[in-house]
């Protein structure tokens, strides 16, 4: 039996056990009070009436003061009765009856789908990617109200128990392409082991929180283990770094020549309150301006007089040289800092990652977290000036702020940035709509936790998907188009359409990066595109 019927059950032996012992009572009472012996079947008509309220008794009025205290209580105790039938068991019934139903299983036909055993947003980059190239998928969800909420946001969802052999059958797990657990690390591994129990060689990818615990979940059989956050952290990790040698680590390779990089212009800089135009970006450097992120807003049609301020990320594209001497035009040239000091504000998994990445590197650094524990070198509050001002914010170059909760790092970023105005801040989010907040608060780069979750379970289960960057603002994927054969670039008009870069095209082994408005695409062309997750979702709708 589920909760409700459970307490239905109960409620019904209580309330008969409470109308028996009324009806007993009130039989004696009769007897002894007022000298007027009834049948039990009597007694018992008489508290039915009073408890339903259908009547006060064929037997009234009563002229002992023992029974007519005992009846006024009788009155009160049957009124509590009716009320508290209301929520146990009308109340229910009606919500049954006319809210949404969500579907206990999936069609029978139902085949080369996607099983997701989470509705966290870490999944929504996933089921978005999933839409766009028309991958069925469906999402087991246990808890009514969600499940509810799912269902009619539009999802396919079917309310089981994941971590069931019984809840992923009906999910056609057998017939699936893949499974995706990414609730918790124990859940996971125990949906894992049913699933394996289930359908031994459909592929499993499970999400660990700790990196520590990947062994424990190969050993219950999943296929890929996925930790996004060791991958966040080197991220950010990278964007310091990259600031301080001018080296990038974290640019994409198209071909053996050209790569892609976002390059944050920094407070300071040369660049900053310029114009695209007057920077001279292109006679200084080389590289190729695609596009730019302004204040967590990426823009891929810059035009000339396009104000490149403090905290403008751009994306670009160019030969190793001609990048790094992006970075050096891009770094701060008027405030002189302590070399390479960077704050890390929070020591969790992705805080961790960040400290490892720069120790290897070489760049000094000053951990915060709110627990003491080993490599903490600051013990307070992230949000708090004091602390921060006892870290060595106001004289550091960077902040990375790897706080576990966006509305502490929403926080922590306005009071960072009024405490330093011209430091770079370096921050991770959780939540994808989190972003823009975090950009107007004044970070100066923002990665988001569900972003890079969902690109890299996707390049694990879409094998026809080449993801190229997983950890970039930007997402860049090689593919076929077969809506543009024969077309050229200009007559596409691709970026307009879907808000795209088309940055390189393969072709017969060859990889082109010389892409041009009169570059026609051949039948068998496979494009490098480069967009935000929504334009390209977009292309591929449009193209693919």
């Amino acid at each position: 039996m589920n909760a409700w019927q459970r307490r239905v059950v109960g409620y019904s032996v209580f309330l008969a056990a409470v109308m028996l012992l009324t009806a007993l009572a009130y039989q004696w009472g009769m007897r002894v009070w007022e000298n007027d012996p009834v049948t039990f079947l009597h007694s018992l008509q008489v508290v039915v009436e009073m408890f339903t309220t259908t009547g006060f008794g064929g037997d009234s009025p009563w002229t002992a003061p023992q029974m007519q205290a005992f009846i006024a209580v009788m009155d009160l105790v049957g009124m509590a009765l009716l009320i508290g039938t209301l929520p146990v068991l009308a109340t229910p019934l009606l919500e049954n009856a006319f809210s949404t139903t969500v579907p206990r299983a999936v069609e029978e036909s139902l085949s080369e789908h996607v099983v997701i055993c989470s509705d966290t947003s870490r999944v929504e980059t996933l089921t978005s990617e999933l839409d766009s190239l028309d991958v069925p998928y469906v999402i087991i969800e246990g808890d009514r109200d969600r499940a509810v909420e799912l269902y009619e946001d539009g999802h396919r969802v079917i309310r089981a128990d994941p971590e069931s052999t019984d809840g992923l059958a009906r999910a056609n797990l057998p017939t699936a392409r893949a499974l995706v657990a990414d609730l918790s690390d124990q859940v996971d591994a125990s949906i894992v082991l049913a699933a394996k129990e289930l359908a031994a060689d459909v592929r499993i990818v499970s999400v660990v929180e700790d990196p520590d615990r990947e062994r424990y979940h190969r050993l219950a059989g999943a296929d890929q283990v996925l930790s996004p956050r060791s991958l966040l952290g080197r991220s950010l990790a990278a964007k310091v770094t990259t600031a301080m040698n001018a080296e990038i680590d974290e640019a994409i390779e198209i071909g053996d020549d050209i790569e892609l990089a976002e390059i944050p212009i920094r407070h300071g800089s040369e660049l900053a309150e310029s114009t695209l135009a007057d920077s001279g970006i292109r006679e200084k450097t080389g590289v190729n301006v695609l596009g730019a992120w302004f204040q967590g807003e990426f823009d891929a049609v810059l035009h000339p007089d396009t104000r490149l301020t403090a905290g403008t990320v751009l994306f670009v594209s160019g030969h190793s040289e001609q990048l790094e001497r992006l970075v050096k035009l891009s770094r701060a040239q008027l405030r002189r800092f302590r070399t390479g000091e960077t704050i890390v504000l929070g020591y969790g998994e992705v805080g961790q990652t960040v400290a490892t990445a720069l120790e290897e590197a070489g760049v000094p650094f000053t951990t915060v977290d709110r627990t003491e524990g080993e490599g903490v070198d600051v013990v307070g509050d992230a949000t708090d000036p004091e602390t921060l001002v006892e870290a060595g914010t106001e004289d550091a170059r960077t902040v990375v702020l790897a706080l576990p909760d966006d509305t502490t790092t929403e926080f922590a970023t306005l009071v960072v940035r009024d405490l330093a105005p011209e430091i770079e801040i370096i921050a991770r989010v959780e939540e994808r709509p989190t972003i823009p907040k975090a950009f107007r608060a004044g970070a100066d780069y923002v990665l988001s936790l569900a972003t890079v979750t969902g690109r890299m379970i996707a390049s694990q289960i879409l094998t026809e998907r080449d993801v190229l960057s997983l950890d970039q603002q930007i997402e860049v994927v090689r593919m076929e188009a077969p809506e543009l054969s024969g077309q050229t670039v200009s007559e596409a008009d691709i970026r307009a359409r879907t808000g795209c870069t088309v940055v390189a095209i393969e072709r017969n082994g060859d990889v082109v990066t010389d892409v041009g408005p009169k570059t026609r695409i051949g039948t068998d062309d496979k494009l490098v595109v480069a967009g935000t997750d929504e334009s390209i979702r977009e292309f591929e709708r449009l193209f693919v």
